[in-house]
């Protein structure tokens, strides 16, 4: 990835990583602001369109945007990784790259609904069928859900907004029997918490927007391949035979390891143009080189919400793994030892109506259509993220018309409860 020695931990890998600062060079990773590259002949850039094996046009790939897809699959233990416009196209791609009209993949029903309604309603428009499942159900039952045109397994490691903890070593283990790769949504944990790739997920996606960001400043996602899948398996014939829209290459032959990345480079990027500017690589590059100090600090708060939450006569329930008494709090320890994140679901007693009101009279918080930022902010999933849900859709979601996804942010802690007990207070005059 860089010249870094080996074994660095994470907090060195997202200062150095992705970035080769030669003698002379700038401290800091410049940005390259350009949408085109020039060559010295002709046929150097029809070479380029044969095989774009460097940059020749930042709708496939950008010098700065490329630092920081090195540095993401370092910390993710990935082979490579590719950059999006946003997690939704991510999530996208990461399908569409495996799954054509007639396939069908299998996913966790609880999972981030935007992501649910892209899977359920426009991959199904385009004739890819996803296969929900129940997370907890036994392998046997899972195992159900396959069939012959079965392309990925799909989950999230912390589900948005249910807080779920996936069990990853079991949905690699389904996956791999079936043949085909496990796709994890890491966004809540990032790579700091958890590392997907060493629990068997072969494919790990992201919304840059999200913690890796954390400033609220550019909306991205991101892809990161494992290198580690067989792609000559049988069943990718897409990746073992010659692609006709570019000149006949065989992507398992021509990159190995890096086959997955390299075609949806190739032909997803290439077709989408779903890339994104080398102005919010830069940014997403800042906020990634203070990730691990700010998801220690998210960890910290976010438990301390939690219980305080908990503690509380108003709600009738809190989910957050890092509560000792969280039902996926063993499970967390297991595939989140660093901590649970900074979101805290919780269903305040009088349901859809008492979460609007706990939520408007909250004056430090925000309020507003996003999550982990570094500012405190909440959202009503019901009527926001997953209104366009059926009640029995939000049911398996693990969303109550009286949840509240609290998103803690990196205030004095002191403060974000002392705005909790003055909007409870208010609730209280007002009955």
């Amino acid at each position: 990835m860089s010249n870094l020695p080996k074994n660095v931990r994470d907090e060195t890998k997202c200062l150095h990583s992705g970035y080769d600062r030669k003698n002379g060079d700038p401290g800091v990773m410049p940005i390259v602001q350009s949408t085109t590259y020039v060559f010295d002949t002709t046929e150097r850039v029809a070479e380029l369109f044969d095989m774009p094996t460097s940059h020749m046009y930042s709708r496939f790939s950008n010098p700065t945007v490329e630092v920081v897809e090195k540095k993401i699959a370092d910390l993710e233990g990935g082979a490579a990784a590719m950059c999006t416009s946003s997690g939704q196209a991510a999530s996208l791609f990461a399908i569409l790259n495996l799954c054509k009209s007639g396939d069908s993949f299998v996913s966790t029903s609880t999972i981030y609904g935007g992501t649910l309604n892209l899977f359920a309603v426009s991959l199904k428009r385009l004739g890819i069928e996803c296969i929900f499942v129940d997370a907890e159900a036994d392998e046997e039952t899972i195992q159900k859900a396959f069939r012959e045109n079965t392309k990925a397994v799909f989950g999230e490691t912390l589900a948005n907004p249910a807080l779920t903890v996936l069990d990853l070593e079991k949905f690699a283990r389904i996956a791999h029997e079936n043949g085909v790769p496990l796709i994890i949504d890491n966004t809540f944990a990032t790579p700091i918490l958890c590392k997907p790739i060493t629990y068997g997920a072969d494919i790990v996606v992201h919304s840059t927007t999200k913690y890796m960001d954390g400033h609220a400043l550019q909306v991205g996602g991101v892809i990161v391949d494992s290198g580690r899948f067989d792609w000559t398996n049988g069943k990718f014939p897409e990746f073992t035979e010659p692609d006709n829209s570019y000149h006949g290459v065989v992507y398992t032959e021509e990159f190995g390891p890096l086959a997955y990345i390299a075609k949806a480079r190739m032909q997803l990027m290439r077709d989408f143009g779903a890339y994104p500017a080398a102005h919010s690589a830069f940014l997403l590059n800042i906020g990634l080189e203070t990730l691990p100090i700010r998801m220690e600090r998210y960890c910290q708060n976010g438990l301390t919400v939690a219980r305080y939450f908990r503690d509380s006569d108003r709600f009738r329930a809190v989910r957050y793994a890092g509560l000792e008494d969280d039902p996926y709090h063993e499970r967390a320890k297991k595939y989140l030892p660093g901590g649970a994140c900074g979101v805290v679901s919780v269903i305040i007693e009088g349901g859809r109506e008492a979460a609007l009101a706990f939520m408007n009279g909250l004056q430090l918080a925000s309020k507003e259509v996003h999550v982990a930022d570094i500012r405190t902010c909440v959202l009503h999933p019901a009527s926001a993220t997953h209104r366009q849900l059926t009640d029995e859709q939000l049911v398996a979601a693990g969303v109550d018309p009286g949840l509240i996804r609290f998103s803690v942010g990196l205030e004095n802690v002191d403060d974000i409860l002392a705005d909790i007990e003055q909007s409870l207070a208010r609730m209280e005059q007002n009955l």
